[in-house]
């Protein structure tokens, strides 16, 4: 029974051994070819952090988060969809005399589509005192479908590269037998960039208008190796 065993292995093997030998000895040729293009990013994400003063006169948080609904409303922006809690807290301040105070915060993420949006938000949370506001990433919405259409026109371009090489040597391009693909691309992050605007309020009672400008590019690049039997 152990002999069975033993020579139906050495059978698997040598015909597994057969089909490598096959696909490395065989004439072929391999050709490596690269697209790649820049997107415009959809999807901007803001951190904004609201917290109770320490002084007498401070702001209670709810106010202040009534302030920020209200700013953003007047955008026309979706809290439920686009404004997400991320992180709430309270802490005791302890004063002389035995006093003690609760200071609560809270944070928020909150996803717009254009740089012209994430400006206004910017510059309309500062005239309401709320300034503590940073950009964490951007990144593109349709991503998945651009990953698929630059993997295409990669073997295609790999494919007329390799017909370019055979047809001088008189030689036809056959299948391919093996592809490898590589995909780059990552959404845009920002470490402790925290965005800034300067307005005199006090001279002017307006909310100032931002500049119509976009975000830097995201590069999305497709790579692709193919090896094309010749014959």
């Amino acid at each position: 029974m152990k002999k069975i065993a033993l020579l139906l292995t050495l059978t698997f093997c040598g015909i597994n051994f057969a089909q490598t030998k096959n696909f490395i000895d065989q004439p072929y040729l391999e050709t490596t070819a690269k697209v790649d293009t820049l997107v415009t990013p959809d999807q901007i994400y803001l951190s904004i952090y609201i917290d109770e003063g320490e002084d007498r006169n401070k702001t209670s948080l709810e106010k202040q988060e009534r302030k920020v609904a209200a700013v953003l409303e007047n955008l026309g922006i979706d809290l439920k969809k686009q404004l997400k809690l991320d992180n709430l807290a309270s802490h005791y301040k302890k004063y002389f005399l035995k006093r003690k105070n609760v200071l609560k915060s809270k944070s928020y993420t909150l996803e717009v589509y254009d740089a012209m949006t994430a400006g206004n938000v910017l510059i309309g949370l500062e005239y309401e005192g709320i300034s503590n506001v940073r950009l964490i990433k951007t990144a593109y919405s349709k991503i998945e479908s651009l990953k698929l259409d630059l993997k295409s026109k990669a073997i295609l371009k790999a494919k007329a590269q390799a017909e370019a090489l055979t047809k001088p040597l008189n030689q036809q391009l056959g299948k391919a037998i093996h592809i490898n693909d590589k995909y780059f691309s990552r959404p845009y992050y920002y470490d402790n960039m925290r965005m800034a605007a300067r307005a005199d309020y006090a001279i002017e009672d307006t909310v100032e208008t931002p500049i119509d400008i976009e975000f830097s590019k995201i590069k999305v690049e497709s790579e692709v190796s193919v090896r094309f039997a010749i014959h």
